[in-house]
């Protein structure tokens, strides 16, 4: 197939995305409204976003900063806790701007201290979900010191996920930002359906986790070796059969899989310390790494309805109307981007893009 000079897609949607708060929030948000018309926005905040309260005054902050001329629609989530309560679900399906709520297991990833410490606990929160369609959002890793990091998904799907759906078989489900083999078999092996007619699972993947193996947290393009903390993200990134697996999924058409940038800024500071805080921060290259991860597998025909179609399917809301180009142009991404008082280093600084955003 003849790769075209240009591509016209239906504008985007991102399903899963940072935005941070205060400050670096005006800042990170023109990224991404600048390509995605809507985005399901996590609430790991300090505070974290508990309460329908929290999130309608969250939700305000992100509309008084966005700039003029821009047209984004934040979609709200609730952090799940162990103590969230029915009501608070009801009255977060009754708000109309609330699509999803997180599970983040306790201690999993940035600002998940406030997670959950057993399902459990949550069996009431999770009965009312799925009483009234508030799909699951799930942040699919253990945490416990005897599981080695990179088999954390792995035993993750087997120990909380595949239970939690036995228990709860008509709750939706969306496995974010999956990273292994094992998840792309899982979400394919789950065939049912919601009342309203979408996947019973969905599963959002990242740009980063379809352009790189775990080799890139150590070596750079040119070979050169070091640890590379842009790279580092939650769930890590894995071997290159689990790459070639998501890549599979992503470009295969399967409407149970859709587009979730996970990006996720901290300052340069905070990454490049002797802790490095994980998160890889793509919204201001998003589509153009899609673009080049769908090209790569020859499928730049099936970019629209991963990036487009399915995830708006997936929770039951209009897909958007009006189109957006990307031209084929190389380009460089700046080494650093402005971030409140400090800059965020945007994955990719200083490598060559073959796609380019030109609106």
């Amino acid at each position: 197939m003849t790769t075209p000079a240009r591509l016209t897609l239906t504008r985007p949607d991102d399903w899963h995305l940072h935005l941070r708060d205060g400050d670096v929030l005006g800042d990170v948000l023109p990224h991404t409204a600048r390509q995605f018309a809507r985005a399901i926005v996590m609430p790991n905040l300090k505070p974290p976003v508990t309460t329908t309260e929290l999130a309608r005054a969250y939700r305000a902050r992100i509309q008084a900063a966005l700039p003029a001329g821009l047209a984004f629609d934040p979609l709200m989530t609730l952090y799940l806790t162990d103590d969230t309560q029915a009501e608070e679900i009801r009255r977060a399906k009754a708000s109309g701007f609330i699509h999803g709520v997180k599970l983040y297991p306790a201690g999993a990833t940035t600002n998940s201290a406030s997670g959950v410490t057993s399902l459990e606990r949550c069996a009431h929160a999770l009965e009312a979900m799925q009483e009234i369609d508030l799909p699951l959002l799930v942040h699919g890793e253990v945490t416990h010191a005897s599981v080695d990091v990179f088999d954390r998904e792995r035993v993750f799907i087997d120990t909380v996920l595949e239970p939690t759906r036995r228990r709860f078989p008509a709750l939706r489900i969306v496995f974010e930002h999956i990273t292994t083999r094992e998840a792309v078999a899982y979400v394919r092996q789950c065939t049912g359906t919601s009342r309203h007619g979408s996947p019973i699972v969905g599963a959002t993947i990242t740009a980063h986790h379809l352009l790189f193996n775990r080799n890139a947290l150590f070596l750079t393009s040119r070979g050169q070796t070091g640890m590379r903390p842009h790279f580092y993200c939650l769930p890590v990134l894995k071997r290159e059969v689990h790459r070639e697996a998501l890549l599979s999924a992503a470009t295969s058409g399967d409407a149970r899989f859709f587009l979730g940038t996970d990006s996720a800024p901290h300052p340069r500071g905070d990454k490049e310390n002797d802790c490095g805080c994980a998160g890889c921060f793509t919204a201001a290259s998003a589509m153009e790494m899609y673009a080049a991860a769908f090209e790569s597998a020859r499928a730049l025909d099936r970019l629209e309805a991963f990036a487009s179609f399915h995830g708006a399917d997936f929770y039951g809301l209009p897909r958007n109307r009006e189109t957006v180009t990307l031209e084929r142009s190389q380009w460089t991404l700046p080494p650093e981007l402005e971030f409140g008082a400090s800059t965020v280093v945007p994955l990719g600084a200083g490598e060559p893009l073959t796609w380019k955003w030109i609106g």
